[in-house]
């Protein structure tokens, strides 16, 4: 095997890697939620939603692409004290877990609703 074959594997097992993670963020987020005064995912889009970020959450309820939202934004929205909640929780420090849920955020909440609205009791 060559060097790039190498190459062409690592980056095969860092795309498995990715899926993993990506299938995972919605379980996670859940949990992580569940444990803030947010309760679920429906309390933490209300907050983005009252907050100024509606468009972007529109777009992740809708039909067509998901509008990105920064970890400046999620942060600002949150406040200093729920991020770092967020972050013992995932055992991450405060960027990366403001990293993880900006990434992830948009995709979760378009997973989890259906005709635009949030499935509940999930």
């Amino acid at each position: 095997m060559g060097l790039f074959d190498e190459l062409n594997l690592g980056g095969a097992l860092k795309g498995a890697l990715g899926q993993v993670e990506a299938s995972a963020a919605p379980a996670l987020i859940s949990a992580l939620l569940a444990k803030t005064q947010f309760g679920d995912l429906n309390g933490l889009v209300n907050q983005l939603q009252q907050s100024g970020l509606g468009p972007q959450v529109q777009s992740w309820l809708g039909n067509g692409a998901n509008m990105p939202i920064t970890a400046d934004q999620l942060k600002t929205v949150l406040g200093n004290e729920q991020v770092q909640e967020f972050a013992r929780h995932l055992g991450l420090p405060v960027d990366a877990a403001l990293k993880l849920l900006s990434e992830h955020l948009p995709n979760v909440v378009d997973q989890a609703s259906k005709n635009g609205q949030l499935q509940t009791g999930s």
